[in-house]
């Protein structure tokens, strides 16, 4: 893996020779820590929410590292060990998955929001990046534990064949790492308790800085299931906290994000912040200032696909047609944002906004098409899901 969260892959024996960060040494040392804790028996736990199999890694003595979420267990990997999304894709196909959703991609929204977080500077993503792990914990299929038994079996009975093998353990897994937080709790926990116990103006400022970025994360991504499950909010009352920020907000779950077109069959997937009362205030000066700028200049937006690109391209799955496709979404998501923080809008006027595709430039197609320069057209999706709330 480079800087990024990009990876490569390499014959190996071990999860270890698969995972290289030089840019961010300390993401490699925590990865380094999980697998020593692996191989010294400190496997990593099942979660039992979700629907798909998804894990606590832990270090030596216990401690969460982080969450990891293999890619061949997703809702719909062939691997996922819990049988809900079987039975909802045998009993029911017509209602199989989101449509607007490039299947068993989920790992790579996840980095990928990672990467557009730090890109613009929001801080309310976790730090997310692609590994491979192997563990006895992790959902096998049975010719692989067979078969890792087997050749564990040759290599101690005749060491000379053993030695000849590719790999003796089981196969590592990709997925994605998204380092565990500590002190949150489900945002709806607190959005509650600050009902009934107001917060001082400063710190509800605090509060709605950091709800408007990841209303902007959201937003360009064009996450398809952000409820107020999975965001998370820390809050420590002002003198009890070391920090210098009293509240914190931490955007997980971004595994159905990055759709290859607008949602507009079903259902909607409408953000569900869009019901708060933060989502009616304007987007502050401090919001404007820190993502204005580079929102406005399409060098970055490019830029930023390109880097979307070298992330997406490694993944064995890869259709550069439909990466096309999901960028053309977010370059649509993007080149509304602009006009709506110059506007003064709200979040809520923000969802509400025409939805747009912005692609490359070609002859011909359908709808109202607006110029881009001469590299790309802005086009209106007009086309709205049966069931709507926006």
């Amino acid at each position: 893996c480079n800087d990024d969260g990009l990876f490569e892959r390499k014959t190996s024996n071990s999860s270890g020779d698969f995972n290289h960060f030089p840019g961010d040494p300390e993401f490699g040392d925590i990865i380094q820590r999980a697998e020593q804790a692996i191989e010294g028996g400190v496997f990593p736990e099942r979660i039992s929410q979700g629907s798909s199999g998804s894990y606590f890694v832990k270090d030596s003595k216990g401690k969460i590292l982080g969450v990891f979420k293999p890619k061949s267990e997703e809702p719909y990997g062939h691997l996922n060990p819990k049988w809900t999304k079987y039975f909802h894709k045998l009993c029911c196909p017509c209602c199989f998955g989101r449509g607007c959703l490039i299947p068993n991609q989920g790992y790579l929204s996840e980095v990928a929001a990672s990467l557009v977080d730090t890109r613009l500077g929001l801080g309310v993503v976790p730090k997310t990046k692609a590994v491979y792990l192997v563990s006895e914990t992790f959902h096998y299929n049975t010719i692989d534990r067979a078969k890792s038994r087997g050749k564990k079996y040759a290599l101690e009975m005749v060491p000379k064949v053993g030695r000849h093998f590719h790999r003796v353990g089981l196969p590592p897994k990709l997925g994605s790492f998204q380092l565990f937080v500590e002190g949150y709790h489900e945002a709806d926990y607190w959005l509650r308790r600050f009902e009934a116990e107001p917060l001082p103006e400063n710190i509800r400022k605090q509060l709605q800085s950091q709800f408007e970025r990841l209303v902007i994360l959201d937003y360009v991504i064009r996450n398809t299931d952000r409820g107020n499950d999975n965001w998370l909010i820390k809050y420590e009352k002002p003198g009890e906290g070391e920090g210098e920020k009293a509240i914190q907000i931490a955007a997980i779950d971004n595994g159905l994000a990055f759709p290859f077109k607008h949602p507009d069959e079903w259902r909607a997937y409408p953000f569900h912040w869009a019901c708060l009362p933060q989502a009616k205030v304007p987007f502050s000066q401090e919001t404007r200032e820190l993502v204005l700028s580079r929102l406005s200049d399409m060098n970055f937006v490019q830029d930023l696909c390109e880097d979307l690109y070298e992330l997406f391209m490694a993944d064995k799955g890869f259709d550069k047609t439909m990466f096309e496709r999901q960028m053309s979404v977010m370059r649509g998501q993007v080149s509304s944002l602009p006009q709506a923080l110059k506007d003064n809008k709200t979040p809520i006027q923000l969802v509400q906004m025409p939805r747009v595709v912005v692609e490359r430039r070609r002859t011909g197609g359908q709808g109202r098409v607006v110029t881009l320069g001469t590299a790309f057209t802005q086009t209106f999706h007009c086309k709205r899901p049966f069931f709507s709330s926006w």
